[in-house]
This record gives structure tokens, sequence and C-alpha cells, in this order.
């Protein structure tokens, strides 16, 4: 449970330059008292490119079990932890909760690893990155309002982006194509250069606490990840080091102390053999770490600027350097035990593969093999980089499954 406010009458920190949609609406003809940032969280909850998360890569690949995660339940996952702590916070939690379901739209088939394939098949018309790409998505992809996508409040699809810039030379991160400035310039109107909103730092941290705390409970639930890792003193030096270079910006001994810290915890796992009692125990330390975490963030976010509603640009997300080491430990086991496995980067080599060879395919063969939602903008298509841009829509679209069924009909040669 995260401590703080219940985000009782959060909406009234936010005013009409936060709730402007870019299209203007006509009401609906049956009456309505939901708010503009109910109304953002539903659009994403229907949305298709939503549905399609159900079939994307989280870590362990699709299909492998019933157990793990995919992109859909992860992001559901994101959202319940944002949400309340949004609502903590004194920030909306539909608004909170649509960003956190909205932040993975533009990912890829095949995780991060599809990622890394689209971003080498678009070199030629400005790369390729998942979270530019939810930008995407939501402002003109989606179906819902023409020329504008889904439509949402400046406020949400500010609290969606990540990655406040365009691609620049000192982070492999961005958040908006050059294509999509527009859009992008609009809804930053009046925010700081570069600076994320708190609403988009909650979705950030919520993402980070999702995935590092789930990836782990899969990974020691199909047997990838041994529960005692921490207690190997080899196999903890390996995991601290991959934490220390990968995902914490900190010293080796920071990470040390991180996680001597979690193994010490009383619901720390000893040893996992998928009875009841292992999963109930497995199940106590993904709820336990959740609310250490977020809690943590809550407490010293609190500490920093007091209480009452902390919205939009009135504070900054504020988690303290030992906890986001803590953060860092949970990804590097993950990391180290799952996505680094030889089977899987052989079965990841072959998906990057099939979606360069894919890419190609469609791109020698359009507008015939795209969706029809597509094939009009490739008709109209003004320069050399938009037509390829068109086909990268259409696979980044795919899910797990659809891609390989599309490269074994679609793919180059």
């Amino acid at each position: 449970m995260i401590v703080g406010m219940t985000g009782g009458g959060a909406s009234a920190a936010y005013d009409d330059h936060d709730r402007a949609r870019l299209v203007a609406e006509a009401p609906k003809e049956s009456a309505t008292t939901r708010s503009e940032f109910e109304r953002d969280r539903a659009r994403v909850l229907h949305s298709a490119a939503l549905r399609r998360l159900a079939a994307k890569t989280q870590v362990v690949i699709v299909g492998e079990s019933d157990f793990p995660r995919t992109r859909l339940t992860h992001s559901l996952e994101c959202a319940q932890i944002g949400r309340e702590l949004g609502a903590a916070l004194g920030a909306d939690p539909d608004l909170v909760d649509a960003a956190c379901l909205a932040h993975d739209l533009g990912h890829p088939p095949f995780g991060h690893n599809g990622e890394t394939a689209l971003d080498e098949a678009a070199h030629l018309c400005g790369g390729f990155e998942g979270n530019a790409q939810s930008l995407r998505v939501l402002t003109r992809l989606e179906a819902k309002v023409e020329g504008a996508g889904l439509n949402l409040t400046r406020a949400a699809l500010d609290a969606a982006t990540k990655y406040p810039w365009p691609r620049r030379d000192d982070t492999s991160k961005y958040g908006v194509y050059p294509d999509d400035a527009a859009v992008f310039d609009w809804l930053r109107a009046g925010a700081p250069d570069r600076r994320r909103c708190l609403e988009a730092q909650v979705m950030d941290w919520a993402d980070d606490v999702a995935y590092s705390v789930h990836d782990l409970e899969d990974g020691i639930h199909s047997g990838h990840v041994p529960a005692a890792a921490l207690d190997d003193a080899g196999d903890r030096d390996a995991v601290v080091l991959l934490a220390a270079d990968r995902y914490f910006d900190g010293t080796k001994d920071d990470v040390t102390a991180a996680a001597d810290r979690l193994r010490r915890l009383p619901f720390w796992p000893r040893d996992f053999d998928g009875s009841q009692r292992a999963l109930i125990a497995l199940k106590r330390m993904t709820s336990e770490l959740i609310a250490r975490l977020s809690n943590a963030a809550v407490e010293a976010t609190r500490s920093a600027y007091g209480d009452g509603a902390l919205t939009r640009y009135r504070a900054d997300l504020v988690v303290p350097p030992p906890i986001r080491a803590e953060c860092a430990v949970l990804k590097a086991l993950a990391d180290h035990y799952v996505m680094r496995r030889a089977e899987t980067l052989r079965v990841q080599a072959r998906q990057r593969e099939q979606l360069l060879a894919l890419v190609a395919g469609l791109s020698a063969r359009a507008p015939e093999p795209l969706e029809p939602w597509l094939r009009a903008v490739w008709d109209s298509a003004a320069d050399d980089g938009a037509p390829l841009r068109v086909v990268v829509d259409q696979v980044a679209s795919l899910t797990d499954t659809s891609a390989a069924e599309w490269f074994a009909r679609w793919g180059a040669g």
C-alpha cells in the first residue's frame, strides 16, 4: 500500500491549458460527468494499440509459458502503481493512470530487441525509438479524431512523454521524431525545456518499479533466476557490476550495499520449488518490494515539497539514491539471468534478422502489403524518408505473433 493522499480534489490543481485538446470536439449527445482526464484514460484503455500489447514481449518471450508478463500486463501493473503513487502526491490519479497505460504503446514486437532492429532499419528516416513511437501512436496513428490520434489533453500527452526532447547526441533516448515536432511543440507549450512534469516522473518511476520487481518474479518462477542468487558471493558480484554499469548512476559500493540490504530483508526468497507455499512467498516479495520502492519516493517527495497537491511543474519526484540502487539490483538480476541466456540471445538475433528483412520486403512491395489504414498515408508520402516511416509504423504495430507471420509472407527474399 502506498501512503499519502487519496487524490481527492486533485483535478482542481489543473487549468484549462492542461485540459486543452489539439482538436476541439463537440460534446456527446449523452450527458456525462467524467472529467477530461477520465476521458483520456478511457481512450487509451479502449485503443487498439493497448490491446496489441497482449502479444508483445516484456522480458520472457511471449508463448514460452502462461505465467510471465506481456507488455499489456506490465502496462496494467504500471498503471496501478502509478495511480496510487500519483494520488498520494495529490496528482490526478486518472491522468497518471492514462500516462502509464500509454507509455509503451509504441513499443514494437520482440521488446527492446525489436526496437534495436527497427532503429537500424529506419536510419534513412531518422531512426526508431519506442517512446517517440508512443507519441506518434497517441497523436497520429490511433483512430479516434482525424488528424489528432486519440486527441488526449495536453497534460495527458505531456505526462506520457518520458523523454521530452528530439534525438540528440548525448543520449540514445528521445521522445519525438522530426515530423511530429508540431504536436510536440503544442503539448510542451509553457513547459520548461527538457524538464518532465511530475506526472511523467511518477509514470517513469512506476514503470521502473513494476518491471524491476515483476521481471524478477517472472525469472524466479520460470527457474531462470535462482531464488538465492544474492547469497552467492560470485553471483552477487556479477549482478552488482552489471547494475552499477547499466542501471545506476553511482558507485559500485552503493550497489553492493543495496544488494546486501535486499538479501537481508525478511521476505527475500531463499528457495523456490513451485509449491503453493513458495508462490505465496514470492507474491509477498513482490508486494513488499513495490511498497518499499513506492513509499520511499512518496516520503522523500513530501519531505522536500510539503503537503498539498503536487502537480505538473510544481514539484519533482524525489527517489532516494539508496532506493534507486536497490531498483538497479532488481533490474540486473533479470538482465543477468534471463536476458543474457545463450538461448535468449540466439532467439533475439533471429528476431532482429526477421524484422530487418520484413521492413525491406514491405518497402519493396508497398503499398499492397500494408493495412488499409496506412496505404493512403504511404500514397501521399512527401519525401524520400516518409514511405519508409510508414513501413516502420506498420511493422512497429505488429505483435510478436503477427510479425513472424508477416515475415513468412513478406520478408525479403
